[in-house]
């Protein structure tokens, strides 16, 4: 097994060259990314915060007792803010920047895919590029005898960099943009949450003495 993987990376080694490597490392980088960080979003129940919205809800009707069970059931990373918002953390700055410090780790990796999504296609242009000149010089090497096959073979080995960059690029792009959708709407609910928290329909009111 390890001769032939020995054998393939020498066999793209030697159609796209150097360019083509390191353009297969970078996939390898990104699909361990995104691994990585889809066992994190489903190890923080991302999306998942049905207990959280049912205790937001029973906070807002004044059912503080109930809130309190709601909550306790939760898994969500956001258990520990709305946590804060429930125990009187009145403070929005306060509470806003526990959430977004939770945010912040969930989007450690985004700007590596952003950056891979941007460089492979420069990458794969820059070998094109380098091909290209490697065909041409080897057609002007031919001189007189020039056969239209050492061009034409040039050209497809040469433009299999710029094939690679995009099939590099085009689902990272793809996967970063999902992502960063998920984190939206997880920032969505936070505000709605900690807004209904710190300012609920129904008031209970004051024991009196």
């Amino acid at each position: 097994m390890i001769a032939a993987l020995q054998q393939a990376v020498t066999r793209i080694a030697e159609l796209g060259g150097p360019v083509v490597l390191l353009l297969a490392a970078l996939s390898v980088l990104v699909c361990a990314v995104v691994l990585y960080k889809l066992w994190q979003f489903a190890a923080a129940r991302v999306g998942s915060h049905r207990a959280l919205k049912l205790a937001v809800a029973a906070w807002d009707a004044g059912e503080r007792g109930a809130a309190r069970d709601h909550l306790g059931r939760s898994r969500s990373y956001l258990r520990p803010v709305i946590d804060m918002a429930l125990s009187e953390q009145s403070d929005p700055h306060r509470l806003e920047a526990e959430a977004e410090a939770r945010f912040a780790r969930l989007e450690s990796g985004f700007r590596l895919l952003d950056s891979v999504a941007q460089l492979a296609p420069l990458l794969g242009l820059f070998g094109t590029v380098l091909g290209m000149i490697s065909a041409f010089q080897a057609l002007q090497e031919a001189g007189a005898q020039v056969d239209p096959s050492i061009l034409a073979g040039g050209i497809w080995v040469a433009l299999l960099t710029t094939a690679v960059g995009l099939a590099v690029a085009m689902p990272t792009a793809l996967i970063l943009s999902w992502f960063e959708s998920r984190m939206d709407r997880e920032r969505v609910f936070a505000q709605q949450a900690l807004h209904s928290i710190l300012a609920p329909e129904t008031q209970v009111a004051p024991a009196h003495a």
